[in-house]
């Protein structure tokens, strides 16, 4: 048996930018690979916000194994400090290297991985686990199903398909699910195909991230042409540095300039914001929808509205790996070592330490969790982190551990954190306070090694656990 797992493909669920790029690598390194996609075509679930403007140049997104294998075939990258779209990042970059000789025969569309499990042995049998290879159900579109084997799988199916409901409990809101035909989830196409829907209408958005900026900020711009249109915040936190960013301090600017733009409409009066609400109900009363929760002062109803779009970020779906043995964060529902990493009630500078496949990995040998689905419930994913993470695991299974364990990542930090729930316009402080260290990453570099917490991603983490202070010297989140 252990002699027919080395000649199986190694199975990459997911042929987004991660999947792709683990797959590169992969067949870089002579390593048989497959690559499932449930959608019809590569970067399905990017086509979904195709419209969006990316904060991040083409020079953070194109990973370096895939780089090499385009450029081996003519392909011209697009200038580096361009912004793309999601539709560009598709027709620009994953398409053609989807079509190249060396990915092409390991990609299958219209593929949607149901159940992963160990051939013939369930999730509580130990004996011969590691000599059994992966059994995983797939789903074609015509409705068949078949059983395919694996030595090893990737998986980068990401959550976008999995968002967050209204309710702050972490549930449906009662009367969301009656609504659902004016309640859209994620950025919808505000001015361009779905237009109609939120020109000339009253919208409330919800949501405290990128996403949520994007939409509101799209609203604002329909509101050029159509005079009607309204746009409406709620938030369930009060502290909004997060989403309004670090302005010019921030590394990457597009994404500080998304955040002041944000916070300037707000301070104009072109964005009504309700802070601190915690959302419960939905309901008609014949001029529209309401939305009934609690604040701090007492009970609230924000509307009517015509429309509702949700944008409380997206959640891991577990049920493929119901059979297998995964160690997962309790609350991020991500990998449990990187949970503690990028906890966003401990964290706030928007940057990871570097890991790879050890982080990434699983009691379930062979089963690795890559992109940003690594991150489980966890915000502010950046492509640059799922290239590095991709890099490591692909080296781990081809046997070298010194490159898999030679992680290399450098993030470009927001410019914002909070130290002791007051924010500041510098990573950890005032410019004072940075020059007291040599930084090399948010808040002052990695947390020395000798005192570092389990909790700790930076120096100024290590004396608020030295001070005996609760969370992470980097600030709490809001």
């Amino acid at each position: 048996m252990a002699a027919d797992i080395k000649t199986l493909p190694i199975a990459v669920i997911g042929a987004g930018p991660i999947g792709l790029a683990a797959a590169a690598h992969l067949i870089e390194r002579g390593l048989p690979v497959r690559v499932y996609e449930a959608g019809t075509t590569v970067g399905a679930n990017l086509r979904d916000w195709g419209h969006v403007r990316i904060f991040t140049p083409w020079r953070h997104n194109i990973d370096a194994a895939a780089r090499r294998i385009l450029a081996r075939h003519g392909w011209q990258a697009p200038p580096a400090e361009a912004l793309p779209t999601g539709d560009e990042l598709c027709d620009l970059y994953l398409v053609p290297l989807a079509r190249t000789p060396e990915l092409a025969p390991a990609i299958e569309t219209g593929a949607r991985v149901l159940a992963i499990a160990r051939q013939g042995l369930d999730k509580v049998t130990s004996r011969g686990r590691e000599d059994r290879p992966f059994e995983i159900t797939i789903r074609r579109r015509d409705g068949s199903r078949r059983q395919d084997l694996a030595r090893a799988v990737i998986d980068a199916s990401g959550t976008w398909n999995q968002p967050n409901p209204i309710g702050a409990s972490g549930l449906p809101a009662e009367g969301e699910a009656e609504h659902a035909d004016r309640i859209a989830y994620g950025m919808p196409d505000l001015l361009g195909q779905d237009r109609a829907l939120y020109a000339g209408r009253r919208t409330l958005v919800i949501g405290a991230g990128y996403s949520a900026a994007n939409v509101l900020l799209d609203l604002i711009r329909l509101r050029q042409d159509a005079p009607d249109t309204r746009a409406h915040w709620a938030v369930r936190g009060t502290n909004l540095a997060r989403v309004y960013g670090g302005g010019d301090a921030d590394q990457i600017p597009a994404r500080g300039a998304l955040g002041w733009q944000l916070k300037e409409a707000v301070e104009r009066g072109a964005i009504a914001l309700t802070a601190g609400f915690v959302a419960i109900r939905v309901r008609e009363d014949g001029q529209g929808l309401w939305l009934d929760g609690d604040t701090a002062q007492g009970s609230r109803s924000l509307g009517p509205v015509d429309r509702i779009v949700v944008a409380t970020g997206q959640r891991p779906d577990l049920a493929m790996t119901r059979e297998l043995r995964l160690e997962l964060d309790p609350w991020l529902e991500g990998a449990k070592a990187l949970g503690p990493l990028i906890d966003p009630n401990l964290h706030s500078c928007g940057t990871v330490p570097p890991h790879g496949h050890r982080e990434l990995s699983h009691p379930e040998p062979g089963f690795y969790t890559v992109g940003v689905k690594s991150y489980g419930r966890a915000p502010t994913f950046l492509l640059l982190t799922g290239y590095e993470q991709a890099r490591s695991v692909a080296a781990a299974l081809a046997g070298d551990r010194a490159a898999a364990d030679d992680v290399q990542l450098v993030l470009p930090e927001t410019g914002i954190c909070e130290d002791n729930g007051v924010e500041s316009g510098h990573c950890c402080g005032s410019p004072q306070e940075e020059s007291a260290v040599t930084s090399s990453g948010c808040c002052g570099g990695s947390a020395p090694v000798k005192t570092v917490p389990v909790e700790a991603c930076c120096a100024p983490a290590v004396v608020a656990k030295d001070e005996a202070r609760t969370g992470c010297g980097c600030g709490v989140a809001a």
